[in-house]
């Protein structure tokens, strides 16, 4: 009897792909070369298709696996993330391969890996949640900066054979008057496609090969010490001698440094290397580390009977060992970030870290000084206004120890700390927590997946907190936590309803009711700074003909175009389409146009007309587009070198202003009547916490809000910043109408050239999505509205349209729904339609 054969055991990785469609998108096995060192979270660079074409991917997991006596090997026991396709497997459950159709990893693009296990578990989470691709789930975590791509380059052979034919000789020809490698692969890659190219490659004539480019390098700076040496001392010039004693009595100094220091040129330094005495590394200096120390103590930090009371039930909360959700709502100037600062102050000392989410790019810059001036340089940043090379640099500083508190927008839920603590996510109701683009994720599910990875603790905060929230408080599955006071005996806002009907009726046609006027009057004399929201950027909101009543429409999508004038011109909101504003009707020739509709930049001439000694600074996304410009406006405010401040929503939230005692509120009614469900809770929270902003230092505040609907409740509610009642109402009207949280709203969107298509699309997809439900006998709770356009049914040259599925959230939903997207490209109806799932986004 023959002795049995060894199993021959390989060691392969699981690998997601970058570039990949959602139905191709699973884990790719490939086999991982003797002596390669590759680690899960590392990407590597991959062979792919039946050309062998070279790919980014992120390993997800490696092993060694046993081949069978037919020399196949089960790739399904390689990684515990999800579960393969039903095509790979065959019926005991099994991924059968042979060993011999296995590709190799052709190299490691990185040295250690850039995701921990946490969050490459994370990005699985993501990906089975969110509809998206391992790689979409992938870049929505690390920052673009730290993201690689492949470049393709050419070389000719030398010599060249003699073979070539007239055309492959005039195609070497021209490819060898390139003067330089930037040019070669520029001619070279317009001819790729051509039948000659092809050829000289097979012929081995043309040689081509990937190199991996990051889109952003390290900063770098030149660093010397002490060279050991066995030499006996060598005569020096003072100059050299000075640098000698300098880096001896500083350890470890850069060339910067000494050059300065020593008052020498670079060429002394580099003849001391030279010479063995000094040794020179590099060393990677970060764009953004805080050159500040904290200025101010914790301990200094007091707390009222109030806040006391509940930071002590959250502090035991949050030392409870087990992962954890609890809700604060507190009045606006309830102190609630003290008791943030705190509970972070906290963790620390247990050795933990922190995130800290805030809503608006606006807020960061008051949030990020506060706490930099109590914890000094612990204090990490994470928003879309730093560069990428600023972003790079604060995910390694966090990745490495070097930053404990994160402080940051949505992306901020994504930073690579370790030992995570807490994550707090201020004014949480807020919708831009929620991705509008792949991967649709809400930070608040990120945060809880973390939390309970790191059986940390996760607090939501908010004078509004989101209805499905406070539900979820009252239903027990988070705690709640109550302020109802404001810090210090502050009392809240005396709020004033003006009815614009009546204004109008007494001959005002403006924006400024007679009382705001006298106000903001008061105010500039008294010395003390105003507040104007109107939530509408431009000048004019659209722009039509005075003969056929016309608007001025976008070329790309169906919205009018929007007046600005500072440059005289019209602007889409959406796709960015601009034109000077002068012109004549498209639909009657007619050159008598008018302007409708109000704008912050009409606001603020209008106001600068009627206080010309005010000092007025507008603030919306046309005048805070550049780099540090909230940071330098919010400051030149906080100065008191403004007096009034115009602007959109970003001004309405977390802003903490001493001297501010006079807000008011244009046009209150526009997102009243919006079209969905959430236009009461959207317009309540911004009344609330724009009218908080008011009267926050001992100073009584005094907010008008100006309306055509003064009797409305919402408008009422939201003046006497009565919360609990309005969640009542809201509460009672969702179950009524079967809204979240009594259930969840899928929303798949759908895209094309053609109207018509892209509603035969949606109608093919929820065809399927029935026929899947009957053929797999599903008993789920699922109702499907539409196809109905959107609200803008055309962006950028596409129609749009979507279907509307109310649901209940649930693994076998998930699995239906990825189902039908990844049958979509091969249903004649939906070729060139781009199509989305997003659960629970903005409806």
């Amino acid at each position: 009897m023959s002795a049995a054969k060894l199993p021959n055991i390989v060691t392969a990785a699981a690998v997601a792909l970058d570039k990949t469609v959602y139905k191709m998108d699973t884990l790719y096995t490939y086999l991982v070369p003797d002596g390669m060192d590759i680690r899960a979270g590392m990407r590597v660079v991959v062979p792919f298709g039946r050309g062998s074409r070279s790919r980014i991917g992120l390993v997800f997991a490696v092993g060694k696996l046993a081949a069978d006596s037919d020399g196949n090997i089960d790739t399904s026991r390689l990684c515990s993330f999800g579960e393969k396709r039903w095509s790979e497997l065959d019926n005991n459950g099994q991924s059968l391969c042979p060993v011999g159709r296995l590709k190799a990893i052709y190299s490691a693009a990185d040295d250690e890996p850039v995701l921990s296990e946490e969050l490459l578990r994370l990005c699985h989470w993501i990906r089975d949640n969110t509809f998206c691709t391992f790689f979409d789930a992938f870049r929505a975590i690390l920052p673009p900066g730290l993201g690689y791509t492949l470049r393709t380059h050419y070389e000719l052979a030398s010599p060249l054979p003699d073979d070539l034919s007239a055309e492959e000789k005039a195609l070497v020809q021209i490819l060898s008057s390139s003067a330089d490698r930037q040019t070669l692969d520029e001619l070279a890659s317009a001819q790729q496609n051509t039948r000659v190219f092809k050829e000289l490659v097979e012929k081995g004539v043309i040689m081509r090969s990937e190199q991996l480019k990051r889109r952003v390098g390290d900063e770098m700076q030149v660093m010397l010490r002490l060279a050991e040496s066995d030499e006996p001392p060598r005569k020096l010039t003072p100059k050299q001698k000075s640098v000698m004693e300098f880096v001896e009595g500083a350890e470890t100094a850069s060339l910067h440094e000494i050059s300065y220091a020593c008052t020498v040129s670079p060429s002394v330094v580099k003849r001391l290397v030279e010479m063995g005495l000094l040794e020179q590394y590099e060393q990677q200096i970060f764009r953004t580390e805080p050159s500040e120390q904290s200025t101010e103590s914790l301990s200094d930090l007091h707390f009222s009977p109030a806040q006391q009371k509940v930071f002590d039930g959250l502090l035991e909360l949050m030392n409870n060992p087990e992962p954890k959700c609890a809700l604060l709502r507190g009045v606006t100037g309830s102190g609630k970030t003290s008791v943030f600062i705190k509970l972070i102050e906290q963790a620390l000392l247990q050795g933990k870290s922190a995130i800290m989410l805030v809503p608006e790019i606006s807020l960061t810059p008051q949030m990020v000084s506060r706490f930099r001036r109590l914890f000094g340089g612990d204090v990490a940043i994470m928003h879309s206004s730093l560069s990428l090379g600023e972003r790079a640099d604060e995910y390694t500083r966090i990745k490495q120890g070097k930053a404990r508190i994160v402080i940051g927008t949505r992306s901020a839920v994504f930073a690579p700390v370790q030992n995570l603590g807490i994550i707090v996510i201020d004014e949480e109701g807020e919708s831009t927590y929620k991705s509008e683009s792949a991967p649709r994720y809400h930070a608040r599910d990120i945060a809880k997946h973390r939390c309970f990875a790191h059986n940390a603790f996760l607090l939501l905060a908010s004078a509004t907190p989101a209805i499905e929230s406070r539900y979820y408080a009252e239903k027990g599955r988070y705690t709640l936590f109550q302020l109802d006071e404001r810090y210090n005996n502050a009392v809240l806002p005396e709020v004033f309803m003006t009815d614009m009907r009546t204004e109008a009726e007494n001959g005002n046609h403006s924006e400024f009711s007679e009382p705001l006027i006298e106000a903001v009057k008061e105010n500039l004399s008294r010395g003390e700074q105003s507040i104007l929201l109107l939530n509408r950027r431009g000048y004019h909101t659209s722009v039509r003909c005075a003969s056929c009543g016309a608007a001025m429409e976008c070329p790309n999508c169906s919205v009018p175009l929007t007046y600005h004038k500072a440059n005289d011109s019209v602007i889409c909101h959406y796709c960015g389409y601009m034109r000077r504003a002068e012109g004549v009707c498209e639909k009657c020739g007619s050159k008598f146009l008018m302007m409708k509709g109000t704008g912050t930049q009409r606001i603020e001439d209008e106001i600068s007309e009627i206080f010309p000694e005010a000092r007025i600074l507008r603030m919306d996304a046309d005048t805070t587009s550049t780099k540090n410009s909230f940071e330098k406006k919010l400051k030149a405010f906080a100065d008191h070198e403004y007096d009034i401040i115009v602007g959109t929503q970003m001004i309405a939230k977390g802003l903490d202003f001493p001297d501010v005692t006079l807000v008011g509120v244009l046009r209150t009614d526009n997102s009243l009547y919006a079209s969905d469900f959430k236009a009461y809770e959207r317009t309540f929270s911004l009344i609330t916490q724009v009218v908080g902003r008011s009267g926050r230092a001992g100073k009584r505040g005094r907010a008008y809000l100006q309306t055509f609907s003064p009797e409305h409740y919402v408008l009422n509610l939201a003046a006497e910043q009565n919360y609990e009642e309005f969640f009542r109402q809201e509460i009672e009207l969702r179950e009524a109408l079967v809204y979240p949280p009594f259930c969840d709203i899928l929303s798949v969107g759908f895209s094309g050239l053609t109207e018509s298509a892209v509603f035969a699309a949606a109608k093919a997809f929820a065809e399927k999505l029935n026929q899947n439900i009957h053929n797999r006998k599903l008993e789920i709770p699922i109702k499907v509205l539409g196809p109905a356009r959107y609200a803008v049914s055309k962006v950028n040259g596409r129609f749009r349209c979507r279907l509307m599925i109310k649901c209940r959230n649930s693994k076998t939903l998930r699995a239906l729904i990825s189902a039908v997207l990844e049958a979509m490209p091969d249903d004649p109806k939906s070729r060139n339609i781009s199509c989305f799932a997003d659960m629970n986004g903005e409806a």
